[in-house]
């Protein structure tokens, strides 16, 4: 089942009873409510996924907060911009916790650049299905490099090709610069990768691994490196709900209104196709990772990773 995705954008008060998340209305001196009239409504914890808080005056308290970490739940806490800032998840998400930690620790650097060989000739892939959605038009250059890619990628074909995708998966932003701080619709692409990254984070921790060790990626201030990681190849499946939410608004220079956000809250839910199967882009965050694990512990030579058709 598809967890939900909750985003809290007004001031409320979350607590907890019976393993429902109860959504109040804050307390008013001014126009006091009933008990009754408090509550707006309640939601199991078991079917939460992500919770986006993204407002200053939200409170939230520690049993709930507990809950939502033993059912592995994603908590996104948001700037006074209304951009995610914050991640908690909990610290421990599988029964095998231990032995797969030490998995993931002892794997070795061929294994690791063997599987950033598939990573990045993923996420090509998906970049040229993403140009042709966005142009109309196939990249056979995007393939060639994809199917080139080394143990390691020691051509640097991952920057070559997002170079080149950059210029043109836009069609209608000519001088398009991807930036965290650039012009729209940069703000649309921030926002959804950090859901994104949610995510994947979530169904790292859910395998067993740890999120901060990286196949790739070793920033050290950086607490996600493994979920950067594995998020390479999902990304385009962003840029294309981007791609339809400026064509459906008719602006690319987007303002990140309720509106906006609302419809980049549905990548969870994004349909892709894994393994053969059609799912939802959380479920297969999870086979994702579960694959991941099995390349570490010997049993699997092969992540699995959604393709874009």
């Amino acid at each position: 089942m598809i967890k939900k995705t909750l985003y809290f954008g007004n001031p409320a008060y979350l607590s907890l009873s019976n393993r429902q998340m109860v959504i109040q209305k804050p307390e008013d001196d001014d126009f006091p409510y009933s008990k009754e009239e408090k509550i707006i409504r309640t939601i199991p914890v078991e079917d939460i996924g992500v919770v986006v808080l993204d407002n200053r005056q939200i409170t939230i308290t520690s049993c709930l907060i507990s809950e939502l970490l033993a059912n592995n739940v994603a908590v996104i806490t948001c700037t006074p911009e209304s951009m995610p800032q914050g991640l908690l998840l909990p610290l421990q998400g599988n029964t095998l916790q231990n032995e797969r930690f030490l998995a993931q620790i002892e794997a070795s650097l061929p294994l690791k650049k063997q599987l950033w060989q598939q990573t990045v000739s993923s996420k090509i892939r998906n970049q040229a299905q993403a140009l042709k959605y966005t142009t109309g038009t196939n990249f056979p250059n995007m393939i060639v490099w994809a199917e080139s890619v080394r143990s390691g990628d020691p051509e640097n074909l991952e920057a070559r090709a997002a170079a080149y995708y950059w210029k043109n998966i836009f069609p209608k932003v000519p001088y398009f610069v991807r930036g965290r701080d650039e012009e729209p619709p940069n703000n649309l692409l921030n926002y959804g990768y950090a859901i994104l990254r949610a995510v994947i984070a979530r169904a790292l921790v859910s395998s067993g691994l740890l999120p901060t060790l990286g196949i790739h990626h070793h920033n050290r201030y950086n607490a996600y490196c493994l979920a950067d990681d594995i998020m390479e190849p999902y990304r385009p499946f962003v840029d294309k709900l981007v791609f339809d939410i400026c064509e459906y608004y008719d602006t690319w220079s987007p303002k990140l209104i309720t509106a906006l956000k609302s419809r980049l809250l549905e990548i969870p839910a994004i349909d892709v196709e894994i393994e053969g199967k059609r799912s939802p882009l959380m479920i297969a965050a999870t086979t994702t990772s579960a694959s991941l694990f099995r390349c570490f512990n010997g049993s699997s030579k092969k992540i699995s990773y959604p393709s874009m058709k």
